[in-house]
């Protein structure tokens, strides 16, 4: 095993926080993943490195996971099983399976990180979530060094939420991800305001249209983390009662809001923060972009602890105005 020492992380998350590793090493298949982990068992595993900000040096052992491979398992009638290694960059994978008109991810096209994180994190985009075409994962338990296969209903998807987020956290690394995606006859969702507009010239679109859609949308409002730092969201959308949502309708007419059940409504974070004065605006080197209040950056050499200074002032003054708590999307490491 090559173990390299005092290795900077800067270029290995989206935010670009200049962190040191005391130990780094690339991991490229599962056997050599299971020998580090035969001999360390406290590891820091890092895939995309796009859902987290680093507060401090990382003084365990930093293990890369740089699996690649995507394969087309089985066809059943309209359904295709495709399985992706958890080092694909999420993106392309998308893109790949676009190009073969495999249906289901179109909504989820640009989102940073890779294959294997996207399941912990259960993301979602545009009305589409991972859960919607999940079929199964593998996953290395770290005690036992065995590989265990999750299927969906092991996976306690919630909003932005999964078991590997909360009991199972830290005890699993995801190798691997199944979905079950469409071959024709799409289901497609084109209902989100943004991409109905964008569509509104379009008949008949195609999942290449929809995934076009949703790229130009968001390249319009994100920021490209190779230009300047992030994490894309770094706020989860509150989810509010019906009676707190009618409250706070009668003070603020003109609140966004989209209706979840008969007694939950989910209010858009980024309006929250726009409404208390933090949209486009610099502290030092950190900041809240221009464009999406929702997008917390790094302009240059912020720290991980400048940036989640930041996040929890905004936190306190959105709470203080509102009377709704915001909660942190990204891992605060």
């Amino acid at each position: 095993m090559n173990i390299q020492q005092n290795i900077s992380l800067k270029s290995y998350n989206t935010f670009g926080i200049d962190v040191l590793a005391k130990r780094f090493i690339e991991v490229n298949s599962i056997q050599e993943l299971k020998e580090i982990i035969s001999k360390e068992k406290d590891i820091f595993l890092l895939g995309g490195g796009s859902n987290m900000l680093l507060t401090s040096n990382i003084n365990k052992l930093v293990v890369h996971l740089n699996l690649k491979g995507i394969i087309v398992n089985d066809t059943i009638e309209n359904s295709v099983f495709v399985t992706a290694e958890a080092g694909e960059d999420w993106h392309e994978f998308v893109l790949w399976c676009i190009s073969l008109n495999y249906g289901g991810l179109e909504n989820l096209s640009l989102i940073p990180g890779n294959v294997g994180t996207s399941p912990i994190q259960n993301i979602g985009a545009y009305g589409v979530e991972i859960k919607d075409t999940f079929y199964q994962l593998e996953a290395l338990e770290i005690e036992t060094g065995k590989i265990k296969t999750f299927k969906k209903e092991d996976c306690n998807f919630g909003y932005r939420n999964s078991v590997f987020k909360n009991e199972l956290k830290g005890k699993f690394i995801i190798v691997n991800v199944t979905f079950k995606l469409t071959k024709e006859n799409h289901n497609t969702n084109t209902s989100y305001g943004a991409i109905t507009a964008f569509l509104s010239s379009i008949k008949n679109p195609t999942i290449k249209d929809i995934s076009n859609a949703v790229i130009s949308i968001r390249e319009s409002k994100l920021p490209d983390p190779k230009e300047i730092g992030n994490s894309g969201s770094f706020f989860k959308n509150p989810i509010i009662n019906l009676k707190s949502f009618n409250k706070l309708q009668e003070k603020y007419p003109d609140i966004p809001f989209y209706k979840i059940s008969n007694n939950k409504i989910k209010i858009p974070a980024g309006w929250l923060i726009e409404q208390c004065g933090f949209k486009g605006k610099r502290f030092g080197d950190a900041g809240v972009h221009k464009n999406q209040a929702l997008v917390l950056v790094n302009y240059n050499n912020a720290t991980g602890k400048e940036i989640y200074e930041l996040a929890q002032n905004i936190q306190q003054t959105v709470k203080e105005t509102f009377g709704i708590p915001l909660e942190i999307e990204v891992n605060i490491i």
